[in-house]
């Protein structure tokens, strides 16, 4: 009888620590990486200059760069997991990335669904278009159509008010498709970030098709899913010292052309 008692007992015990969350058996994110030796990034490849393709094929710019060296940091293989502007967040949530280095910028309803880093670099979200659009606000957009790609920021900000100003919004599923569209005169309008914006002025060529007014300045950082706190720790102390040590905007000087604002340098 005693013996079963305490048997019963230690199962009891088992069970009770798996029940308070199996914390002795649960392997986190950061776990993986280390165990694995490998960091799956998720970036964007067609959102020039942060992520995009060389004509030798090869991926480029500024996010492919910071995961490069945070993975060379940490001392662990890159690897790059492809996404767009809409799979980017489920990408961490289905666990096919580690984290996000993708302009993701850092918003309320995202913060309900997955954790951000510091900042390591900022976005100017802006509506652009050519020259002789007379729209220089939300409310002088009113008749117009505006073009943006599923997911992003301005898509969240700019669909649920196109009712209330009267303008109508055309939404692609990429980047890439979005540049396009505006390049053969598909779409008059976008919003999208001032640097996009100035891929698809070149690719125009003929340097009218300009930012018409700002949107909103945001926060870039390096998304993380929910309730992985070490990764987040250590994301955060990258951040910090690559911030510090001018590593962060020596890679936004080289493809943005402009360096990060002064209390991001060396803070």
């Amino acid at each position: 009888m005693m013996k079963k008692t305490t048997i019963a007992a230690s199962m009891l015990c088992m069970l009770g620590i798996f029940a308070a969350g199996g914390g002795v058996a649960h392997a986190d994110v950061l776990d993986n990486i280390e165990k694995n030796k490998v960091i799956r990034i998720s970036t964007d490849l067609g959102i020039p200059p942060a992520g995009m393709m060389s004509a030798s094929m090869e991926p480029i710019g500024a996010d492919v760069e910071v995961g490069k060296l945070l993975a060379k940091d940490w001392g662990v293989k890159y690897e790059l997991i492809q996404t767009t502007g809409a799979t980017r967040i489920p990408n961490l949530q289905t666990d096919k990335a580690d984290i996000v280095v993708s302009t993701l910028s850092v918003t309320p309803e995202r913060a309900k669904v997955i954790d951000f880093s510091k900042r390591y670099a900022v976005l100017q979200s802006v509506v652009a278009g050519y020259n002789d659009i007379p729209v220089k606000s939300l409310e002088t957009l009113k008749g117009h159509t505006v073009a943006v790609t599923r997911g992003t920021t301005q898509d969240t900000e700019l669909t649920p008010q196109a009712s209330k100003y009267g303008y109508t919004v055309a939404r692609y599923d990429d980047d890439s498709t979005l540049v396009t569209a505006a390049v053969s005169g598909q779409a008059k309008m976008v919003a999208t970030s001032q640097s996009l914006v100035a891929q698809i002025d070149k690719k125009i060529g003929k340097n009218n098709f300009k930012p018409l007014f700002v949107l909103r300045n945001f926060d870039l950082a390096i998304g993380v899913k929910k309730g992985e706190a070490r990764l987040l720790a250590k994301v955060n102390e990258w951040v910090e010292a690559n911030l510090k040590n001018g590593k962060l905007n020596e890679i936004y000087k080289k493809y943005y052309g402009t360096e990060l604002p002064e209390d991001m340098r060396g803070s």
